[in-house]
């Protein structure tokens, strides 16, 4: 009898897995079929969206026939002359990013450079201090050359003359007073 009863235990606690995990599954797959049919009702919603679209594309077209002159249209815009234009804005632009793209290359190697000896070179204090004082002279080289922009250009500048003055003719060293 007990080993009738342990057979049955395993038995009912192996159907009671077999339930658990059945009841995950359908879980599962309900959660599946719920999602399933809100793509299906998405793609319909898109659908009759794209129809409307469609049908607004074809009023559109008509009215166009209905009320422009397509000979005036056709003096007025140049479609090769766009067209051309935008192949060379095109080729412009195409330039400009492979200029940019080699550039961003240059900067990343000279920083990775940079980043290699710092690392090989310093401990991580030195290069703390060495990276606030770049950082520092950064700052001021940034500020220095947004001033230089700012100021107004002068057609001269009051600048002190060295005072040992020299001939220009014999190299004579000559003694005056600079104003100023």
């Amino acid at each position: 009898d007990q080993e009738l009863l342990r057979r049955m235990e395993v038995r009912v606690s192996k159907i009671q897995g077999d339930c658990e995990e059945l009841s995950f599954v359908s879980g599962s797959l309900r959660k599946d079929c719920e999602q399933k049919q809100k793509d299906i009702e998405m793609l319909f919603q898109s659908l009759e969206r794209l129809k409307n679209d469609k049908a607004d594309e074809q009023n559109m077209l008509a009215a166009m026939d209905v009320k422009a002159d397509k000979a005036a249209l056709g003096s007025k815009v140049s479609c090769t002359q766009f067209e051309e234009s935008m192949e060379r804005l095109e080729e412009r632009m195409r330039k400009m990013q492979s200029q940019v793209s080699g550039q961003n290359q240059h900067w990343d190697k000279v920083q990775q450079q940079i980043s290699d000896a710092i690392e090989t070179k310093l401990d991580r204090q030195e290069m703390k201090a060495l990276y606030k004082q770049l950082e520092d002279t950064w700052q001021r080289s940034v500020e220095e050359l947004e001033n230089q922009m700012m100021t107004d250009s002068a057609a001269g500048f009051k600048k002190q003359l060295p005072v040992p003055f020299t001939c220009l003719s014999c190299d004579r060293m000559v003694n005056t007073q600079v104003p100023g």
